[in-house]
């Protein structure tokens, strides 16, 4: 018998499973960075075999299912699952998160007035140059 008080010896299924970990949204975030790389909805099947590193399918099927809920997936049935999709790209993604951020404040002006603030040069002339853009429909000001 073993004196389970002595470290194991590297390699171990533990020591695997714990490096294998992810750190709270990598899992997440792979499973978005391999659909985005994809022009067709893909199952969670498909994303198990692309990820590896011997991941249940139980888990990918929950990652996919709460980004779903997390509005940053559709899916459609496919024979007996779904097959996923993003609703946006990564640039879209971030804008959202930022929008989401800007909707928790109350003084939204505040907050807005804060970010552009600190803002670097090249970004405060991009923005200048987007919001110079007049969209179709908007006043004239």
């Amino acid at each position: 018998m073993t004196d389970p008080r002595q470290p194991r010896p590297p390699g171990t299924r533990a020591d695997r499973v714990r490096a294998a970990r992810r750190g709270p949204g990598e899992l997440e975030a792979e499973v978005l960075n391999l659909l985005w790389s994809q022009r067709e909805a893909r199952t969670a099947t498909w994303a198990q075999q692309q990820l590896g590193d011997d991941l249940a399918y139980s888990t990918v099927v929950t990652i996919m299912s709460r980004l779903y809920e997390k509005g940053l997936l559709t899916r459609i049935r496919q024979g007996r699952s779904y097959a996923y999709r993003p609703v946006s790209d990564e640039a879209g993604l971030a804008a959202r998160r930022m929008r989401q951020v800007l909707d928790r404040e109350h003084d939204r002006a505040a907050v807005l007035a804060s970010f552009v603030s600190d803002l670097s040069d090249e970004d405060e002339r991009t923005l200048r140059a987007l919001l110079g853009r007049q969209a179709p429909g908007a006043p004239e000001g």
